[in-house]
């Protein structure tokens, strides 16, 4: 698939740009790698100027930034925005952190001949990201701020629709002070991802996408003996406890289910109700829905933007289909959409089964799943009946007992009142077939690096 800006709401075809050659790969390779031996050498003063100064930079043309998100992948212009302020947290978090964080741990001794022990966290080298396209800058900055403030430099392949995001980003970086080679955009077609891992100045990858895409890089990454790690997809179940507040439930699993029109890993796709109050939660549910205006993601009265491409929107319909065939029960929602733009008629889906695929699918746009369980313990059971485990949510009054049902749900994530969210200062990632390992926080520093033990004894000799 070419590199290539299309506008999800015209369909007009802006901007192409060609694939990486060998030789650019090679050099791509190359400059990471020779700034490698520098950054890693650097202070935390001046990693963290740097990365303050990206959020300045960000904050001070947000609307730049917020504009080129709209025109790639049709995020409305609001969303934009604070995917934009996100990513200038996510700076200002590391900068403010990272060196405490980092700092060597002390082993305590078992006993006076043990003497002193430490694990210090020393960067690995050249990382590979690959990023998708839903938060173009968020996956970027989710990647690329704690592994620089560890000492690393990255190589990013970014999803192709997003290409200008890709170089915008690669600009900022520069214009806040990151040495040539630190962080570099490179075009790289899917069947050259092999080629830079398989080398020895590369040392690990991060993918944040699909289970098709994360399977083949995972098992190119154990062929190369790289580290990688994955954040795929979700079905993330919202749960309604009979006691939750409906009013308030319902405005944010309208919000939870159709921000970034849907696209979204950890957006409430499942949403599990009680059945003491589920006529009153879906009465309530489908008049939110229907409220949202469809329509040019650039204007501020926008509420539901296009999918991020022709293909996605037919993909999700082909989805409702196969799920209506199955035994789902579909029902539209809201003013038609309009014709013009990648758009999907906001749809609920009910009446669905485990022997129904749609049960265990993720659907990547403005498609609810609701159940009606007649308790606690069969909707927890349901919402860990899934092939996925990356969020989760539960919404009841009483917030104690909230964190106890969260506890019996089996994700990498669970909020309560409130649907999956990312921050910057929280870890963020999943089990099962969501992928492994954990971005942002500490955790997040310290999947690329080498946890390396320094023990000092002075005892004699055995013999």
């Amino acid at each position: 698939m070419p590199f290539a800006t299309t506008n999800p709401y015209t369909g007009e075809v802006i901007k192409t740009f060609p694939d990486a050659t060998d030789a650019e790969i090679q050099q791509a390779i190359t400059d990471a790698d020779q700034a490698f031996q520098s950054w890693r050498l650097s202070s935390f003063t001046t990693r963290s100027e740097i990365l303050t100064k990206a959020a300045s930079i960000l904050r001070q043309d947000v609307e730049t930034y917020a504009q080129l998100l709209t025109l790639e992948m049709g995020k409305i212009l609001s969303e934009g925005r604070a995917e934009v302020e996100l990513c200038a947290k996510i700076f200002d978090y590391y900068a403010k952190n990272a060196e405490n964080l980092l700092a060597p741990q002390k082993i305590p001794p078992l006993s006076p001949e043990d003497g002193e022990s430490i694990v210090s966290h020393e960067p690995l080298g050249v990382i590979l990201a690959i990023e998708p396209w839903n938060f173009p800058f968020y996956q970027i900055t989710r990647i690329l701020a704690p592994q620089l403030s560890v000492g690393n430099t990255l190589l990013l392949k970014h999803a192709s629709n997003v290409p200008q995001c890709a170089l915008i980003f690669e600009k900022l970086m520069l214009d806040a002070g990151l040495p040539k080679g630190a962080f570099i955009n490179l075009f790289l077609p899917h069947n050259k991802i092999e080629d830079v891992l398989k080398g020895s100045r590369v040392h690990g990858v991060a993918l944040t996408g699909s289970e098709a895409a994360g399977a083949i890089v995972a098992q190119t990454a154990a062929k190369c003996l790289k580290k990688s790690t994955l954040e795929l997809g979700g079905a993330d179940a919202l749960i309604v406890l009979a006691d939750a507040d409906l009013d308030k439930t319902v405005k944010w699993a309208v919000f939870g289910r159709h921000w970034n029109a849907g696209q979204v890993c950890i957006a409430s796709k499942r949403i599990i109700v009680d059945e003491s109050i589920y006529d009153e939660f879906l009465e309530k549910y489908i008049a939110g829905v229907a409220a949202l205006k469809a329509g040019d993601p650039k204007f501020s009265d926008t509420q539901l933007a296009p999918l991020s491409s022709q293909k996605a929107a037919d993909n999700i319909k082909q989805q409702v289909k196969n799920a209506i065939k199955n035994g789902a029960i579909a029902q539209e929602v809201g003013e038609p959409v309009p014709k013009q733009g990648a758009f999907v008629q906001p749809t609920i889906l009910t009446n669905i089964t485990p022997e129904n695929p749609a049960y265990y699918e993720e659907f990547f746009g403005p498609i609810s799943m609701i159940f009606k369980v007649k308790n606690e313990d069969d909707a927890i059971r349901i919402a860990n009946d899934s092939h996925f485990g990356l969020g989760g949510s539960v919404f009841t009054t009483d917030p104690e007992h909230g964190q106890k049902v969260a506890e019996k749900i089996s994700t990498g994530m669970v909020f309560v009142n409130h649907p999956t969210g990312t921050k910057s200062h929280i870890p963020f990632g999943g089990i099962r077939r969501s992928g492994y390992g954990r971005e942002l926080f500490d955790l997040g520093l310290k999947e690329f690096v080498n946890h390396k033990v320094i023990s000092i004894t002075d005892i004699d000799a055995p013999f």
